[in-house]
């Protein structure tokens, strides 16, 4: 150190560290290879005491140093079982977060616990090149066809001209790679010289482990986990019927109305599955959707982390209960997060490396997602407000006005994929945006409160989600308990200290649009102030759980990162790696009972056993009767008959037969077959007035309240 400058103190090193905008921190002189501390140079003559001092070593110190940091995990865990459903104890709960909080800002002071580094990156910088006869014929294709979608049907002419305009589109901006060789070059470099080189590196082993796990929670038992239908489904079943009859269209109208892509989605699985109209078909489709949004997860844990993020972010989602129920339940709550995951990681690529490239394909993602689920219109905002905060950062100087123009690209790129739904909207507003505005509007019912009070709480709720309770809505949620299981709570928790820290630290974009990100993304579910009852929402905030798990992931990896560091000796890293294997296994295990024991329950004692009636119905046109001449008797908050005829493999049969024209039937010379709930005792004193010679007895469901009676004429 030059003796002519003050030595800087501690306090002068961590204003430093606080403030990275003002200019880099002092450095720390480097100790030498002996241990020894450096001492300043001091005048010829004197005679200096050298004073040695050795980092703690051994297996005891590493023993108390590992201890220590394993009491975050632990007060944080503690902290969490407090809240599960059984106990309920807030404030003992609150109080050991904040142990927890204390010790980990603790550890990050004396820098014992490692907070991990956002990787870098090789920018490639923005491009202003335009290939402007592509662009021109682009433009003009969109207004052809934006009025060819006029109609509100696909038909050959119109997608025509959908596909040339995005080719068009896609040409005038696609910026080749000039580092990567094409497919063609590498198909014909292997015609010359096949060869095939096969690595399998034990990494590859555990991803394939991690996937195989994935694939075992979304799709084992999905015939049986839910097992019931519900109206939404006859819903669906029959617009996909229309669409299997010819009726191609672009917005189904049915049911306040919903977007295409499930509809098409559930006929292509129906084809290739021969699975038909049925819950299976829904239920399949949806489940592929939850599982294709996993590979984008990993992807983005691992461009804002390391690989090891991806992974464990990849593990978590893939074995939670939120993602998992929202996939099974055969709705379109999937497909909010499977094209949001890629338009986040495309994004934030993209403003990472000043890649135009990764705009255009965020752009592709951001179009497709308003095909998918109607939470997803909320998803422009969330790019706004990314490119917003990106340009406010120092990491944007130099590059501004290549992001804007980039900006623009994605805009016109998922805008032409969006196209035939705007054409659509443009001519049918009321209808397209009902829904929508059915909840954050007074076109249902009026607010029940001052609508900022509401917009508040039902923020907090949202927020605080994934560790305190996710509702009672019973088809989508085990309701009274928080989104995520114990371990992933804890690990979340961690993540958000370290995230807010790194942020306050590097003043770094990405960590406060990670943060940020959440809040908008569960805004579907938020802006729920007309009827703030529904709010939070598992399903209006599915694409929440894509930067939750990336976080809860962050936290894992610096927790072992750091216990890493602290231990030196075989035994010590083995019981590291046997701390991760012991989270995520009961992780695993916790989210097992969730969907498979709990939901499972909890669902079928919700659901009317319409599938039981749809067998006996079945079973009757099978044996001794036929299916034109079995009846439901409707009651009150009772079966859905529609489902009835979809599960006795009759799925454009309506099988109700209100009880004021069961003498319409005796006329009819058949074997008859009635379906009537105990309680609806005119039904039943009717037709024993009718049919004095029937035979009458109750089918035992197994569930409480859902037995029913089969009332025979032979």
């Amino acid at each position: 150190m030059d003796p002519e400058k003050p030595e800087p103190s501690v306090l002068d090193y961590l204003k430093a560290r606080l403030t990275p905008w003002k200019g880099p921190a002092p450095e720390i002189p480097p100790l030498p290879a002996d241990g020894t501390a450096p001492t300043p140079p001091l005048p010829t003559g004197d005679v200096v005491e050298t004073v040695t001092r050795k980092a703690p070593a051994g297996p005891w110190m590493d023993r108390i140093g590992a201890l220590s940091l394993l009491g975050v995990i632990g007060f944080a865990l503690t902290a969490q079982i407090m809240i599960e459903p059984v106990r309920r104890n807030w404030k003992a709960a609150l109080a050991l977060y904040a142990v927890a909080l204390a010790l980990l800002l603790f550890f990050l002071w004396k820098r014992t616990w490692q907070l991990p580094e956002l990787p870098q990156v090789n920018e490639k910088g923005y491009s202003f090149k335009v290939r402007r006869a592509p662009l021109y014929i682009g433009l003009f294709l969109i207004l052809a066809t934006f009025l060819l979608f006029t109609g509100g049907l696909y038909n050959f002419f119109n997608l025509s001209g959908w596909l040339l305009t995005f080719v068009a589109l896609a040409v005038a901006f696609w910026l080749p790679d000039e580092t990567r060789f094409s497919l063609w070059h590498r198909l014909r470099a292997w015609i010359h010289h096949p060869e095939w080189n096969l690595s399998i590196k034990p990494w590859h082993v555990l991803v394939l482990a991690v996937v195989i796990l994935t694939i075992f929670f979304r799709f084992y038992r999905l015939d049986e986990v839910p097992g019931e239908m519900f109206s939404d489904h006859a819903e669906k079943l029959l617009d996909v019927s229309d669409l299997m009859n010819g009726q191609y269209k672009v917005f189904f109208d049915r049911n306040t109305g919903r977007e295409d892509f499930q509809f098409y989605l559930t006929a292509a699985v129906a084809n290739l599955f021969g699975t038909g109209l049925t819950f299976m078909s829904l239920k399949l489709g949806t489940a592929l959707a939850g599982l294709f949004t996993l590979p984008y997860i990993y992807r983005l844990g691992k461009e804002i982390g390391s690989r090891w993020v991806g992974l464990f972010a990849l593990f978590l989602a893939g074995v939670a209960y939120w993602p998992n129920v929202i996939s099974r339940v055969g709705l379109r709550f999937p497909l909010y997060p499977l094209f949001a995951a890629p338009m986040l990681f495309y994004l934030i690529r993209g403003l990472r490396r000043s890649d135009r490239n990764d705009f255009i394909k965020a752009g592709i993602a951001l179009g497709l997602a308003l095909h998918g689920y109607s939470p997803s219109r909320l998803l422009p905002v969330v790019v706004l407000v990314a490119v917003g905060i990106y340009l406010l950062h120092r990491q944007s100087q130099g590059k501004r006005s290549g992001a804007l123009w980039a900006l623009v690209v994605l805009v016109l790129v998922s805008v032409v994929v969006f196209l035939p739904l705007l054409r659509y909207w443009s001519q049918n507003p009321e209808i397209f945006g009902f829904r929508a505005f059915s909840r954050l509007a007074t076109t249902e019912r009026a607010y029940p409160g001052p609508v900022g009070l509401i917009f508040l709480e039902n923020l907090g709720k949202s927020l605080i989600m994934p560790f305190w309770d996710n509702n009672s809505i019973w088809v989508h949620s085990v309701t009274g308990r928080p989104a995520l299981d114990v371990i992933t709570a804890a690990l979340y928790f961690i993540g958000l200290v370290l995230v807010i820290v790194r942020y306050i630290r590097k003043r770094d974009w990405v960590d406060l649009f990670l943060l940020v990100s959440i809040p908008l993304l569960m805004m579907p579910s938020i802006l729920s102030l007309a009827f703030p009852e529904e709010n939070p929402s598992l399903n209006r905030s599915g694409a929440a759980y894509i930067p939750i798990f990336i976080i809860a992931a962050i936290g894992l990896e610096s927790l072992l990162a750091s216990l890493w560091a602290r231990v030196s000796s075989m035994a010590g890293r083995i019981a590291i790696v046997g701390l991760a294997a012991a989270l995520l296994g009961i992780s695993a295990n916790l989210n097992y009972d969730l969907v498979f024991h709990q939901y499972d329950e909890q669902f079928m004692s919700g659901a009317w056993n319409t599938s039981q009636i749809g067998r006996v119905i079945r079973g009757f046109a099978e044996s001794t009767g036929d299916p034109d001449h079995a009846y439901v008797i409707p009651y009150p908050h009772w079966v859905d008959t529609r489902l009835v005829g979809i599960n006795a493999g009759y799925p454009l049969k309506d099988y109700a037969l209100w009880a004021d024209q069961l003498e319409t039937t005796v006329e009819v010379d058949a074997p008859k077959l009635f379906i009537v709930k105990p309680e609806d005792q005119v039904a039943l004193e009717k037709l024993r007035q009718l049919y004095p010679q029937a035979r009458e007895f109750l089918y035992d469901s197994g569930r409480d309240g859902k037995d029913f009676l089969i009332y025979s004429v032979p």
